[in-house]
């Protein structure tokens, strides 16, 4: 059966020694940061993931779970115990503000903990993310009566939340929804539709499910200019705001999945259920985007996440699996065989995941700090570049993290060979909770062209020249350092890559559309190849100069980086530069 073991460490180097937390103690929510006390927090969440939560892995994924007679649905074995630790020791609002209950800490460090519990069960970590998500949209767009009904409830755990969106003839393409919201004459509406694939849409956590749905009134719009939020209550909340009457709603199936087995999710049919405005009218979609993009950047850390646990027992199992000899001789001849670690192609496989890992780690922390620093920072400048900087990386966190923390579970099971490809050792399940990262919240392909068609050019390029400036100013000013030589003149090489491909998409993106979109999928690995050669280079400033194994280990992990990883942005620039013909030359017959 497959371990956990929180990277504790990697977070504390991370968070303290490449992103400096400590220094931003001036700002709100950060004064309560302190190295310290983020160690004492993130040592009781690496607990509470590995010996709780870890444990409900195997079950949730063979147990599933199951609808009722009574539409109602009951979780595998232990994980409504789980949740309920959780809540008691106050982790579901880590990073919330104290006037809704949180503890108004840095959402950064609440990434830390998310990446925990992710990796010692996906499919439970699923369950306060997606309430964290509601919690956040209410807060950002709610009127203050919704807000103090439902957001301490949310934060606090008492309560849980959705999203619903998805409908059976519409995923990606919203504006093809067809729920109806019909006005009651006293302020509600009645909200009328079905909805699929809602995660964490019926269970047995909490005495209330709050869902927030996507609807259209009559009169309204076509497309997506025309879809207006609304929160509905599984429970109608009584004067007291205690769970009341049952709302007009329920769940009436649970899908069959692939994976993340242990999470509930379900159609949900609403006939007439009464639901509230939230936000303005016909402008739901603005408002479901603070959801969405808090789960992208939750989804990223899934592919991250399933990659990490992965790695630490596929590196477990090629420490103890013996098979064959070294190619330079026996490493044990003591042993009827060597440990398979020996073997130069198992190392491949191993680095490529490290690399990978601690560099997928730093760049998620490092986006989740100036997410941060966009409501915190003392300055306009700092908190423009913060906004900036969210709205060009998330896609790059969503679709490059998943992309690759899929490859990279996929090569953890190569690792144990015939032992992957079977249930028991847990592998197996790891490759198939990881799949669905790639298509949800947005799938992959959607998040490329939301990169090349809208972020590139987002406030008219704001975003990205601040960050290829900073990229640039980094490498100028390690070029000469001792040690930073390789670092430095890699990153130059990608951001060269990068800006390469920004002027031929200019060129040649607008005179065909199909060329802009033929190149997004190879420009999102390329960008995302130089944020996590940006990533390496830092955590080599960090480590050079310092004995310790755990430094030296960062340098020579960067290296492989650089040397073995990195050069494969080429690869994708060519293939950017081949533009949409190639792609597009069959007919559709042909297929």
């Amino acid at each position: 059966m497959p371990t956990y073991q929180a990277p504790l460490r990697d977070f504390q180097f991370i968070l303290d020694e490449v992103l400096g937390l400590g220094g931003y103690s001036n700002l709100p929510g950060f004064a309560n940061a302190d190295p310290e006390t983020v160690a004492a927090i993130l040592e009781e969440a690496g607990k509470l993931s590995e010996e709780v939560i870890q444990p409900l892995n195997r079950t949730g994924d063979v147990q599933g779970c199951t609808l009722n007679e009574d539409a109602s649905v009951t979780t595998p074995d232990g994980f409504r115990d789980a949740y309920a630790q959780m809540v008691a020791g106050g982790w579901t609002g880590l990073s919330f503000p104290e006037e809704f209950g949180g503890q108004g800490l840095p959402n950064v460090v609440s990434l830390a903990l998310n990446e925990m519990v992710s990796s010692a069960c996906m499919a439970f970590g699923m369950y306060p993310g997606l309430t964290a998500a509601a919690a956040e949209a209410l807060i950002h767009g709610a009127a203050d009566e919704q807000k103090s009904l439902y957001v301490p409830k949310l934060v606090s755990g008492e309560w849980t939340g959705t999203m619903n969106l998805t409908e059976p003839q519409c995923g990606t393409d919203l504006g093809l929804i067809r729920s109806k919201a019909v006005p009651n004459g006293d302020g509600t509406y009645a909200i009328t539709g079905q909805k699929i694939w809602i995660s964490a849409g019926e269970h047995d956590f909490s005495d209330n499910i709050i869902h927030l749905v996507l609807a259209r009134m009559e009169g309204a719009p076509e497309g997506t200019k025309g879809l207006s939020l609304f929160v509905c209550p599984k429970f109608l909340p009584d004067d007291a705001g205690a769970p009341g009457e049952r709302n007009a709603l329920k769940c009436i199936g649970l899908e069959e999945k692939m994976g993340i087995h242990g999470n509930a999710t379900a159609v949900m049919q609403y006939d007439g259920a009464k639901g509230w405005l939230v936000g303005e009218e016909n402008k739901g979609l603005r408002l479901m985007f603070v959801m969405m993009n808090r789960a992208r950047i939750g989804t990223g850390l899934q592919g991250l996440s399933q990659a990490s646990v992965a790695y630490q027992n596929a590196a477990i199992f090629a420490r103890e699996r013996l098979q064959g000899r070294a190619l330079t001789g026996p490493a044990e001849p003591d042993k009827p065989a060597d440990p398979i670690i020996v073997h130069p192609d198992v190392r491949r496989m191993l680095m490529e995941q490290k690399s990978f890992v601690e560099g997928a780690r730093a760049f998620a922390l490092y986006v989740g700090l100036h997410g941060d620093l966009e409501h915190a920072a003392d300055d306009e400048e700092t908190r423009q570049k913060g906004g900036d900087y969210m709205a060009l990386l998330t896609p790059i966190v969503k679709a490059y993290l998943t992309g690759e923390g899929f490859a990279n579970v996929s090569r953890a099971v190569q690792v144990f060979g015939g032992a992957g490809y079977v249930e028991e050792t847990g592998m197996a399940q790891f490759l198939r909770d990881c799949r669905i990262t790639m298509i949800y919240e947005g799938t992959n392909g959607v998040q490329a062209l939301d990169l090349v068609g809208r972020k590139l050019a987002w406030e008219g390029g704001r975003p990205l020249g601040a960050f290829m400036a900073e990229l640039e100013a980094f490498a100028a000013e390690n070029e000469g350092v001792e040690g930073m030589e390789p670092f430095a003149a890699g990153l130059g090489t990608a951001k060269g890559q990068v800006n390469a491909g920004v002027e031929w998409l200019m060129e040649n993106g607008l005179t065909d559309f199909n060329n802009a979109g033929a190149a997004s999928h190879d420009f999102l690995q390329l960008f995302g190849l130089t944020c996590m050669a940006y990533m390496w280079a830092k955590m080599a400033k960090a480590s050079l100069g310092r004995d310790e194994d755990f430094y030296q280990q960062k340098l020579v992990t960067g290296r492989y980086f650089f040397e073995r990883v990195l050069p494969r942005g080429a690869s994708h620039l060519a293939a950017i530069q081949a533009g949409g013909e190639p792609v597009m030359a069959l007919p559709a017959e042909a297929f």
